[in-house]
């Protein structure tokens, strides 16, 4: 049987640059004009429509990064893929270094506390700006845990696919 391709978001388009089809770009990877090396894209609509784009090229400007895409030819084009998100498959990008993690790897790992309490699966990591945030759900509730290392985050085993959180089940 085949997985499906795990999928990271690296980015989002926010609309034209000028009149000759550059679309401007907002980029998660650091520095932000490496979302360039992780090709091809695979650009998501809101409706949830995909189609793959090998060959964008980029360049950062004051206002940001910009894109020239391939059958981008002019304004009106560019600024129909606002809102339209970057997709790469994770297996385009590096390896994390030692003690790092992509939030797609840690989605759907099983998460329990010191005691042995099982909390569930990591729905999915969100940023608060301060912190990032697990979202551990099981049939009864959904918990939000910080990702604090190693305060509230004790271990992180992808192998065996777990996390174990130093975490009140009651909270």
């Amino acid at each position: 049987m085949n997985e499906p391709v795990r999928r990271v978001l690296l980015g989002r388009f926010h609309g034209a640059f000028g009149v000759r089809g550059e679309a401007r770009l907002e980029s998660f990877t650091e520095p932000d004009t490496e979302i360039f090396r992780y090709q091809p894209w695979t650009l998501r609509d809101a409706q949830g429509r995909e189609r793959e784009l090998l060959g964008a090229r980029g360049r950062p400007t004051p206002k940001g990064i910009v894109a020239t895409l391939p059958g981008v030819e002019d304004r009106d084009a560019a600024d129909a893929l606002r809102g339209v998100e970057i997709w790469v498959a994770r297996s385009a990008l590096p390896p994390p270094r030692p003690g790092e993690f992509y939030w797609v790897d840690l989605e759907g790992l099983r998460v329990s506390n010191l005691e042995g309490v099982d909390f569930g699966r990591v729905s999915h990591v969100f940023s608060t700006g301060a912190n990032d945030v697990l979202v551990v759900r099981d049939d009864a509730r959904e918990r939000m845990i910080p990702w604090a290392r190693p305060d509230y985050v004790r271990e992180v085993d992808l192998d065996a696919g777990t996390i174990l959180v130093d975490w009140d089940p009651e909270f």
